[in-house]
């Protein structure tokens, strides 16, 4: 049986539960900050950005197995990234 999505919110929805799994298994090994949608978007944009016919099933093992180094690298990139917006748009003001 295929199952098809016509949103990244229907799906989103769909793997929810294994996105909360990760997360208490992250906040008991001491990682409590990382959020459900923190590994959703560390995994769109970095596993699935050329995915276009993943299986529910390589969807759902993928946000099991992802690492919290994973996590940790993808959060410290786009926290970068904000900062250096923040700073262009304070130099904008100037």
């Amino acid at each position: 049986m295929e199952l098809s999505f016509s949103s990244r919110e229907e799906l989103y929805k769909r793997v929810r539960p294994a996105l909360n799994a990760k997360r208490q298994e992250l906040k008991r090994t001491g990682h409590p900050a990382i959020k459900e949608i923190d590994i959703w978007n560390c995994l769109i944009e970095k596993k699935w950005k050329k995915g276009h016919s993943l299986m529910l099933s390589d969807v759902v093992s993928d946000i099991l197995h992802v690492e919290f180094k994973t996590i940790q690298q993808y959060l410290k990139k786009k926290q970068k990234e904000e900062q250096a917006s923040n700073q262009n748009r304070s130099l904008e003001v100037i």
